[in-house]
């Protein structure tokens, strides 16, 4: 299920090697919404903590993400994702957007 703003993430490895979260901030248009949120692609940025120092940093989502649903060239980001985003895979926790949207491509 497609991710919005708000949705929780984790990176691993963090900026100093332990594992950092964060929030979806920013998603870029163009954009297609389900339930009146923008639906995250690739190229989001998300706001990230450091775990060891509590310093707060950007993190744009790397290009991997659905394999088949694009909007404007960018993949889809869903709950359950691990896509590459230095400095290391950010895990897509959720909440989901929409839970009435389903896209089933593999990543």
């Amino acid at each position: 299920m497609p991710v919005s703003i708000g949705a929780s993430v984790i990176v691993t490895p963090g900026a100093t090697g332990a594992p950092d979260t964060g929030t979806i901030m920013v998603v870029l248009p163009p954009f297609v919404t389900a339930g009146g949120m923008p639906l995250a692609t690739t190229g989001a940025i998300c706001l990230m903590v450091n775990s060891v120092t509590g310093v707060p940093y950007p993190l744009v989502i790397g290009p991997l993400g659905s394999g088949g649903v694009r909007v404007a060239g960018r993949a889809l980001v869903r709950v359950g994702d691990m896509i590459p985003s230095p400095p290391g895979v950010l895990s897509v926790v959720g909440p989901p957007a929409a839970t009435f949207v389903s896209d089933g491509w593999p990543p």
